[in-house]
Protein backbone atom coordinates (compact mmCIF):
# COMPACT_ATOMS: atom_id res chain seq x y z
CA UNK A 1 0.00 0.00 0.00
CA UNK A 2 2.84 2.44 0.43
CA UNK A 3 4.34 1.98 -2.67
CA UNK A 4 1.08 2.59 -4.05
CA UNK A 5 0.65 6.18 -2.40
CA UNK A 6 4.31 6.43 -2.95
CA UNK A 7 3.60 5.99 -7.02
CA UNK A 8 0.45 8.64 -6.91
CA UNK A 9 2.49 10.96 -4.76
CA UNK A 10 5.29 10.77 -7.60
CA UNK A 11 2.33 11.31 -10.18
CA UNK A 12 1.48 15.04 -8.57
CA UNK A 13 3.34 17.70 -9.00
CA UNK A 14 4.23 19.61 -5.89
CA UNK A 15 2.93 23.50 -6.59
CA UNK A 16 0.14 25.36 -7.46
CA UNK A 17 -1.23 25.49 -11.77
CA UNK A 18 0.14 28.87 -12.65
CA UNK A 19 -0.60 30.99 -16.30
CA UNK A 20 3.04 30.81 -17.72
CA UNK A 21 2.09 32.49 -21.52
CA UNK A 22 -1.21 33.95 -22.63
CA UNK A 23 -2.42 35.06 -26.18
CA UNK A 24 -5.01 36.69 -27.80
CA UNK A 25 -6.77 37.23 -31.42
CA UNK A 26 -9.67 38.74 -33.23
CA UNK A 27 -10.96 38.66 -36.29
CA UNK A 28 -9.41 41.66 -39.31
CA UNK A 29 -13.19 43.14 -39.18
CA UNK A 30 -13.67 45.85 -37.00
CA UNK A 31 -16.91 47.16 -36.25
CA UNK A 32 -17.61 50.92 -34.95
CA UNK A 33 -20.61 50.33 -32.11
CA UNK A 34 -21.69 54.06 -33.05
CA UNK A 35 -22.39 53.30 -36.15
CA UNK A 36 -23.46 49.47 -35.73
CA UNK A 37 -27.00 50.42 -35.48
CA UNK A 38 -27.13 51.77 -38.99
CA UNK A 39 -25.36 48.75 -40.06
CA UNK A 40 -27.39 46.24 -38.35
CA UNK A 41 -30.89 47.25 -39.65
CA UNK A 42 -29.41 47.82 -43.10
CA UNK A 43 -27.84 44.50 -43.83
CA UNK A 44 -30.31 42.76 -42.14
CA UNK A 45 -32.76 44.38 -44.65
CA UNK A 46 -35.24 46.16 -41.41
CA UNK A 47 -34.40 49.90 -41.60
CA UNK A 48 -38.65 49.98 -42.13
CA UNK A 49 -38.77 49.03 -37.91
CA UNK A 50 -37.64 52.88 -36.99
CA UNK A 51 -38.55 52.52 -33.56
CA UNK A 52 -37.23 49.31 -32.83
CA UNK A 53 -34.18 50.65 -34.54
CA UNK A 54 -33.80 53.91 -31.87
CA UNK A 55 -34.18 51.26 -29.19
CA UNK A 56 -31.21 49.17 -30.56
CA UNK A 57 -29.41 52.79 -30.77
CA UNK A 58 -30.28 53.60 -27.36
CA UNK A 59 -28.96 50.05 -26.34
CA UNK A 60 -25.05 50.66 -28.25
CA UNK A 61 -25.32 53.80 -26.57
CA UNK A 62 -25.40 52.69 -23.07
CA UNK A 63 -23.36 49.45 -23.65
CA UNK A 64 -20.13 51.45 -23.56
CA UNK A 65 -18.66 49.64 -25.98
CA UNK A 66 -16.21 51.41 -28.87
CA UNK A 67 -15.58 48.55 -31.37
CA UNK A 68 -15.57 44.57 -31.54
CA UNK A 69 -14.30 42.35 -33.93
CA UNK A 70 -16.55 39.93 -36.24
CA UNK A 71 -15.94 36.95 -38.81
CA UNK A 72 -19.21 38.21 -40.31
CA UNK A 73 -18.86 41.21 -42.90
CA UNK A 74 -21.42 42.45 -45.07
CA UNK A 75 -20.26 40.42 -48.12
CA UNK A 76 -20.66 37.40 -46.51
CA UNK A 77 -24.04 38.09 -44.84
CA UNK A 78 -25.36 39.25 -48.43
CA UNK A 79 -24.24 35.61 -49.76
CA UNK A 80 -25.90 34.25 -47.09
CA UNK A 81 -28.83 35.95 -46.26
CA UNK A 82 -30.93 33.59 -43.94
CA UNK A 83 -28.41 34.22 -41.16
CA UNK A 84 -29.68 38.06 -41.37
CA UNK A 85 -33.11 36.92 -41.07
CA UNK A 86 -34.82 36.41 -37.67
CA UNK A 87 -36.09 32.89 -37.78
CA UNK A 88 -35.02 31.25 -40.86
CA UNK A 89 -33.30 27.75 -40.94
CA UNK A 90 -29.45 28.73 -40.93
CA UNK A 91 -28.05 26.44 -38.86
CA UNK A 92 -25.71 24.53 -41.74
CA UNK A 93 -24.75 27.77 -42.41
CA UNK A 94 -23.60 28.91 -39.31
CA UNK A 95 -21.93 25.74 -38.89
CA UNK A 96 -20.00 26.01 -42.22
CA UNK A 97 -18.52 29.31 -40.86
CA UNK A 98 -17.73 28.33 -37.04
CA UNK A 99 -16.04 24.55 -37.59
CA UNK A 100 -13.70 26.67 -39.81
CA UNK A 101 -13.27 29.72 -38.09
CA UNK A 102 -13.38 29.24 -34.26
CA UNK A 103 -10.09 26.77 -34.57
CA UNK A 104 -8.42 29.14 -36.51
CA UNK A 105 -8.84 31.89 -34.67
CA UNK A 106 -7.62 29.32 -31.66
CA UNK A 107 -4.80 28.69 -33.71
CA UNK A 108 -3.88 32.59 -34.23
CA UNK A 109 -4.22 32.85 -30.43
CA UNK A 110 -2.30 29.76 -29.26
CA UNK A 111 0.36 30.33 -31.61
CA UNK A 112 1.32 33.70 -29.91
CA UNK A 113 0.96 31.96 -26.49
CA UNK A 114 3.67 29.30 -27.56
CA UNK A 115 5.96 32.08 -28.98
CA UNK A 116 5.72 33.73 -25.73
CA UNK A 117 6.16 30.30 -23.55
CA UNK A 118 9.29 29.52 -25.05
CA UNK A 119 8.62 25.70 -25.52
CA UNK A 120 8.97 23.34 -27.79
CA UNK A 121 5.25 22.46 -28.72
CA UNK A 122 6.29 18.55 -28.11
CA UNK A 123 6.16 19.73 -24.40
CA UNK A 124 2.69 20.36 -24.25
CA UNK A 125 0.74 17.29 -23.04
CA UNK A 126 -2.81 18.37 -22.88
CA UNK A 127 -5.24 20.48 -24.45
CA UNK A 128 -8.40 22.17 -23.41
CA UNK A 129 -10.78 24.06 -25.78
CA UNK A 130 -13.69 25.61 -25.13
CA UNK A 131 -16.38 27.19 -27.67
CA UNK A 132 -20.62 27.62 -27.78
CA UNK A 133 -19.72 28.04 -31.33
CA UNK A 134 -20.52 25.17 -33.40
CA UNK A 135 -20.34 21.09 -32.95
CA UNK A 136 -19.07 18.42 -34.89
CA UNK A 137 -17.13 15.24 -34.55
CA UNK A 138 -14.08 15.16 -34.38
CA UNK A 139 -14.51 18.53 -32.83
CA UNK A 140 -12.55 22.10 -32.20
CA UNK A 141 -9.92 20.51 -30.10
CA UNK A 142 -9.13 17.38 -33.05
CA UNK A 143 -9.09 20.37 -35.79
CA UNK A 144 -6.80 22.56 -33.15
CA UNK A 145 -4.26 19.77 -32.32
CA UNK A 146 -3.74 19.69 -36.97
CA UNK A 147 -3.53 22.80 -37.16
CA UNK A 148 -0.60 23.27 -34.64
CA UNK A 149 1.05 20.01 -35.34
CA UNK A 150 0.42 18.79 -31.79
CA UNK A 151 2.07 15.41 -30.95
CA UNK A 152 -0.90 13.20 -31.55
CA UNK A 153 -0.98 11.56 -28.15
CA UNK A 154 -1.73 14.95 -26.31
CA UNK A 155 -5.07 14.48 -24.18
CA UNK A 156 -7.18 16.77 -25.64
CA UNK A 157 -10.54 18.04 -23.72
CA UNK A 158 -13.30 20.04 -25.18
CA UNK A 159 -15.58 21.88 -23.44
CA UNK A 160 -18.91 22.98 -25.49
CA UNK A 161 -21.83 25.03 -24.30
CA UNK A 162 -20.53 27.01 -21.74
CA UNK A 163 -21.28 30.17 -22.88
CA UNK A 164 -19.71 33.29 -20.80
CA UNK A 165 -18.67 31.06 -18.20
CA UNK A 166 -16.00 29.41 -20.36
CA UNK A 167 -12.66 30.79 -19.48
CA UNK A 168 -13.45 30.04 -15.99
CA UNK A 169 -14.95 26.47 -16.21
CA UNK A 170 -11.53 25.77 -18.63
CA UNK A 171 -8.72 27.18 -16.29
CA UNK A 172 -10.68 24.69 -13.43
CA UNK A 173 -10.16 21.70 -15.35
CA UNK A 174 -6.73 22.82 -16.62
CA UNK A 175 -5.30 23.70 -12.81
CA UNK A 176 -6.20 20.07 -12.04
CA UNK A 177 -4.86 18.82 -15.09
CA UNK A 178 -1.64 20.39 -13.96
CA UNK A 179 -1.56 19.66 -10.55
CA UNK A 180 -2.20 16.28 -11.02
CA UNK A 181 0.41 14.92 -13.82
CA UNK A 182 3.48 15.97 -12.77
CA UNK A 183 5.42 18.11 -15.56
CA UNK A 184 1.82 18.33 -17.06
CA UNK A 185 1.79 21.47 -19.45
CA UNK A 186 -1.68 22.32 -20.44
CA UNK A 187 -2.44 24.53 -23.96
CA UNK A 188 -5.82 26.46 -22.92
CA UNK A 189 -7.77 27.81 -25.68
CA UNK A 190 -11.44 29.94 -25.86
CA UNK A 191 -12.58 30.97 -29.29
CA UNK A 192 -16.24 31.87 -30.01
CA UNK A 193 -17.10 34.14 -33.14
CA UNK A 194 -20.92 35.37 -33.28
CA UNK A 195 -21.68 33.93 -36.71
CA UNK A 196 -24.05 31.31 -34.65
CA UNK A 197 -25.98 33.81 -32.54
CA UNK A 198 -26.19 36.80 -35.32
CA UNK A 199 -29.87 37.19 -36.39
CA UNK A 200 -31.94 40.16 -37.19
CA UNK A 201 -34.38 41.83 -35.18
CA UNK A 202 -37.72 40.97 -33.62
CA UNK A 203 -40.03 43.56 -31.77
CA UNK A 204 -41.09 40.62 -29.15
CA UNK A 205 -37.47 39.37 -28.30
CA UNK A 206 -35.79 42.35 -26.97
CA UNK A 207 -32.80 39.77 -25.25
CA UNK A 208 -31.69 38.85 -28.67
CA UNK A 209 -31.50 43.07 -29.82
CA UNK A 210 -29.23 43.24 -26.52
CA UNK A 211 -26.85 40.53 -27.47
CA UNK A 212 -26.71 41.60 -30.74
CA UNK A 213 -25.11 44.87 -29.33
CA UNK A 214 -22.75 43.31 -26.68
CA UNK A 215 -21.48 40.40 -28.40
CA UNK A 216 -17.76 40.02 -30.00
CA UNK A 217 -15.76 37.71 -31.44
CA UNK A 218 -12.03 36.66 -29.91
CA UNK A 219 -10.00 33.97 -28.79
CA UNK A 220 -7.11 33.40 -26.10
CA UNK A 221 -5.29 30.84 -25.46
CA UNK A 222 -3.17 30.06 -22.08
CA UNK A 223 -0.54 27.66 -21.52
CA UNK A 224 -0.53 26.59 -17.75
CA UNK A 225 1.77 24.63 -15.72
CA UNK A 226 2.39 23.83 -12.47
CA UNK A 227 6.49 23.68 -11.00
CA UNK A 228 7.70 25.79 -13.59
CA UNK A 229 11.37 25.62 -14.92
CA UNK A 230 11.99 29.09 -14.22
CA UNK A 231 15.31 29.39 -16.01
CA UNK A 232 13.15 28.76 -19.42
CA UNK A 233 9.37 29.81 -18.49
CA UNK A 234 7.95 33.01 -16.42
CA UNK A 235 4.63 32.24 -14.18
CA UNK A 236 2.48 35.49 -14.56
CA UNK A 237 -0.32 34.31 -11.90
CA UNK A 238 -0.65 31.15 -9.85
CA UNK A 239 -4.39 29.58 -9.64
CA UNK A 240 -4.61 28.94 -5.98
CA UNK A 241 -8.44 28.22 -5.79
CA UNK A 242 -10.96 27.23 -8.05
CA UNK A 243 -15.05 27.03 -7.62
CA UNK A 244 -18.34 27.32 -9.49
CA UNK A 245 -21.75 27.65 -8.08
CA UNK A 246 -25.39 27.95 -9.08
CA UNK A 247 -26.43 31.48 -8.11
CA UNK A 248 -30.09 30.75 -6.07
CA UNK A 249 -33.32 31.37 -8.17
CA UNK A 250 -31.63 32.18 -11.11
CA UNK A 251 -33.49 29.68 -13.32
CA UNK A 252 -33.76 30.50 -16.72
CA UNK A 253 -32.21 34.16 -16.18
CA UNK A 254 -29.85 33.06 -18.86
CA UNK A 255 -30.67 30.59 -21.84
CA UNK A 256 -29.15 29.76 -25.00
CA UNK A 257 -31.48 27.38 -27.04
CA UNK A 258 -29.61 25.32 -30.35
CA UNK A 259 -32.13 25.70 -33.27
CA UNK A 260 -32.54 25.43 -36.93
CA UNK A 261 -31.95 29.59 -36.84
CA UNK A 262 -28.74 28.94 -34.95
CA UNK A 263 -28.35 29.93 -31.56
CA UNK A 264 -31.05 31.85 -29.72
CA UNK A 265 -30.05 34.08 -26.85
CA UNK A 266 -32.67 34.55 -23.47
CA UNK A 267 -31.88 36.91 -20.82
CA UNK A 268 -33.73 37.88 -17.26
CA UNK A 269 -33.75 41.71 -16.67
CA UNK A 270 -32.46 41.22 -13.35
CA UNK A 271 -29.22 39.28 -14.14
CA UNK A 272 -26.63 42.27 -12.85
CA UNK A 273 -29.15 42.09 -9.87
CA UNK A 274 -28.50 38.20 -9.20
CA UNK A 275 -24.94 38.76 -9.74
CA UNK A 276 -24.22 41.36 -7.17
CA UNK A 277 -26.56 40.27 -4.64
CA UNK A 278 -24.66 37.01 -4.44
CA UNK A 279 -21.02 37.58 -4.89
CA UNK A 280 -20.30 38.87 -1.23
CA UNK A 281 -20.72 35.27 -0.36
CA UNK A 282 -18.91 33.82 -3.13
CA UNK A 283 -16.00 36.16 -2.34
CA UNK A 284 -16.24 35.62 1.42
CA UNK A 285 -16.03 31.56 0.55
CA UNK A 286 -13.22 31.84 -1.27
CA UNK A 287 -11.14 34.30 0.81
CA UNK A 288 -12.29 34.24 4.31
CA UNK A 289 -9.01 31.09 4.92
CA UNK A 290 -6.43 33.91 3.58
CA UNK A 291 -7.38 36.25 5.87
CA UNK A 292 -8.89 38.41 3.34
CA UNK A 293 -12.18 40.79 3.38
CA UNK A 294 -11.23 43.93 1.88
CA UNK A 295 -12.24 43.63 -1.67
CA UNK A 296 -10.56 46.57 -2.40
CA UNK A 297 -7.20 44.69 -1.90
CA UNK A 298 -7.81 42.50 -4.40
CA UNK A 299 -7.28 42.91 -8.19
CA UNK A 300 -10.04 41.89 -10.37
CA UNK A 301 -10.40 40.00 -13.75
CA UNK A 302 -14.52 40.13 -13.75
CA UNK A 303 -16.16 38.91 -16.65
CA UNK A 304 -17.63 41.85 -18.53
CA UNK A 305 -21.19 40.73 -19.90
CA UNK A 306 -22.74 44.39 -19.97
CA UNK A 307 -22.10 47.45 -17.67
CA UNK A 308 -24.97 46.94 -15.44
CA UNK A 309 -23.58 44.15 -13.97
CA UNK A 310 -19.84 45.76 -13.58
CA UNK A 311 -21.48 49.21 -12.14
CA UNK A 312 -24.03 47.04 -10.08
CA UNK A 313 -20.81 44.77 -8.73
CA UNK A 314 -19.33 48.04 -7.92
CA UNK A 315 -21.48 49.52 -5.92
CA UNK A 316 -22.36 46.44 -4.57
CA UNK A 317 -18.75 45.70 -2.79
CA UNK A 318 -18.17 49.46 -2.55
CA UNK A 319 -15.22 48.66 -5.03
CA UNK A 320 -12.56 52.02 -6.31
CA UNK A 321 -13.55 52.62 -9.69
CA UNK A 322 -9.64 51.48 -10.80
CA UNK A 323 -10.56 47.71 -9.73
CA UNK A 324 -12.87 47.09 -12.59
CA UNK A 325 -10.94 49.16 -15.06
CA UNK A 326 -9.25 46.03 -16.71
CA UNK A 327 -12.87 44.48 -17.48
CA UNK A 328 -14.09 48.00 -18.81
CA UNK A 329 -11.10 48.73 -20.88
CA UNK A 330 -11.62 44.79 -22.36
CA UNK A 331 -15.25 45.78 -22.58
CA UNK A 332 -14.66 48.83 -24.60
CA UNK A 333 -12.12 47.48 -26.87
CA UNK A 334 -13.42 44.04 -27.83
CA UNK A 335 -17.25 43.86 -26.74
CA UNK A 336 -18.69 40.39 -24.55
CA UNK A 337 -16.46 37.45 -26.10
CA UNK A 338 -18.09 35.08 -23.95
CA UNK A 339 -15.45 32.97 -22.45
CA UNK A 340 -12.53 34.54 -24.14
CA UNK A 341 -13.12 37.92 -22.34
CA UNK A 342 -11.72 36.81 -18.75
CA UNK A 343 -8.69 35.69 -20.60
CA UNK A 344 -8.39 38.62 -22.52
CA UNK A 345 -8.67 40.47 -19.56
CA UNK A 346 -5.65 38.27 -17.75
CA UNK A 347 -3.52 39.59 -20.63
CA UNK A 348 -4.42 43.34 -20.29
CA UNK A 349 -3.75 43.24 -16.10
CA UNK A 350 0.20 42.15 -16.89
CA UNK A 351 0.25 43.75 -19.66
CA UNK A 352 -0.59 47.26 -18.00
CA UNK A 353 1.39 46.15 -14.96
CA UNK A 354 4.45 45.93 -16.92
CA UNK A 355 4.19 49.32 -18.70
CA UNK A 356 3.23 50.94 -15.01
CA UNK A 357 6.28 49.80 -13.30
CA UNK A 358 3.90 48.13 -10.82
CA UNK A 359 5.68 45.81 -8.84
CA UNK A 360 3.37 42.33 -9.70
CA UNK A 361 1.56 41.13 -12.83
CA UNK A 362 -1.73 41.94 -10.62
CA UNK A 363 -1.91 45.63 -10.54
CA UNK A 364 0.65 46.00 -7.52
CA UNK A 365 -1.52 43.05 -5.44
CA UNK A 366 -0.64 40.10 -4.24
CA UNK A 367 -4.16 38.60 -4.77
CA UNK A 368 -6.84 38.72 -6.91
CA UNK A 369 -10.19 37.16 -8.43
CA UNK A 370 -11.42 35.81 -11.67
CA UNK A 371 -15.36 35.60 -11.84
CA UNK A 372 -16.96 33.98 -15.25
CA UNK A 373 -20.91 34.25 -15.16
CA UNK A 374 -23.03 31.38 -17.67
CA UNK A 375 -25.94 30.89 -18.45
CA UNK A 376 -27.69 28.51 -15.68
CA UNK A 377 -26.80 31.26 -14.15
CA UNK A 378 -23.76 29.54 -13.15
CA UNK A 379 -20.21 31.73 -11.56
CA UNK A 380 -16.96 30.15 -12.25
CA UNK A 381 -14.48 31.77 -9.52
CA UNK A 382 -11.13 31.46 -9.77
CA UNK A 383 -8.79 32.69 -6.68
CA UNK A 384 -5.37 34.32 -8.06
CA UNK A 385 -1.76 35.08 -7.15
CA UNK A 386 -0.02 37.37 -9.00
CA UNK A 387 3.75 36.57 -9.60
CA UNK A 388 6.65 39.56 -9.09
CA UNK A 389 7.94 41.30 -12.24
Amino acid sequence: MSSQNEFRKAQQAEGPAAILAIGTATPPNRVLQSTFADYYFRVTKTDGLKELKKKFERICDKSMIKTRYMYLTEEILKEKPNICAYMAPSLNERQDIALVDVPKLGEEAATKAIKEWGQPKSKITHLVFSTSSGVDMPGVDYQLTRLLGLDASVKRFVLYQQGCSAGGSALRLAKDLAENNKGARVLVVCSEITAVTFRGPNEAHIDNLIGQGLFGDGAAALILGSDPLLDVEKPLFELISVAQTIVPDSENAINVNLREAGLIFHLREDVPRLISKNIENSLIEAFEPLGISNWNSLFWAMHPGGPAILDQVEQKLALQPDKLRASRQMLSEYGNMWGASVLFILDELRNYSATSGLNTTGEGQKWGVLFGFGPGLTVEKVVLRSVSI
